[in-house]
C-alpha cells in the first residue's frame, strides 16, 4: 500500500515539477518579449502610441503566467500537505532548494575603522 501511495506520489511530483518549469519558462519568455517591444519602438523611432494594444496584450500575458506561477506555488504546497495526510512525510521529490520557513536572521550594520 506504501508503495502505491509512494509510486503515485512520484508521478504527481514529476508532472508538478514540470508545470512549474513550464510556467517559468513561459514568463521568462514573456519578459523578454514585453522588453523587446520596448526596446524595438525605440531603435525605430516610432510613436508610443504605435502598437499600443499589442503592449497592452504582451504586458496582460506576463501578469497572468505570474497569476499561473502563483497558483502553482500555492499547489504545490498544497500537495505538500497532503503528501504528510497520506503517510510520506519522510519522502523527497526532488532536489530544489526550498527557502526556510523562518526568516533570515537580521543583519546590523556594524562601524568599521
Amino acid at each position: 500500500m506504501l508503495n502505491k501511495r509512494r509510486a503515485a506520489a512520484m508521478k504527481v511530483a514529476e508532472s508538478l515539477f514540470a508545470a512549474e518549469e513550464a510556467i517559468d519558462a513561459a514568463l521568462a519568455r514573456a519578459a523578454e518579449l514585453n522588453g523587446a517591444l520596448v526596446a524595438a519602438r525605440f531603435e525605430a523611432h516610432l510613436s508610443a502610441i504605435v502598437a499600443q494594444p499589442a503592449f497592452e496584450g504582451a504586458a496582460a500575458a506576463l501578469s497572468a503566467l505570474a497569476r499561473a506561477r502563483g497558483d502553482i506555488v500555492e499547489t504545490h504546497k498544497q500537495l505538500s500537505e497532503a503528501q504528510v495526510q497520506i503517510g510520506l512525510r519522510t519522502v523527497s521529490f526532488g532536489d530544489l532548494g526550498k527557502p526556510s520557513a523562518a526568516p533570515p536572521a537580521a543583519r546590523h550594520l556594524q562601524a568599521v575603522a
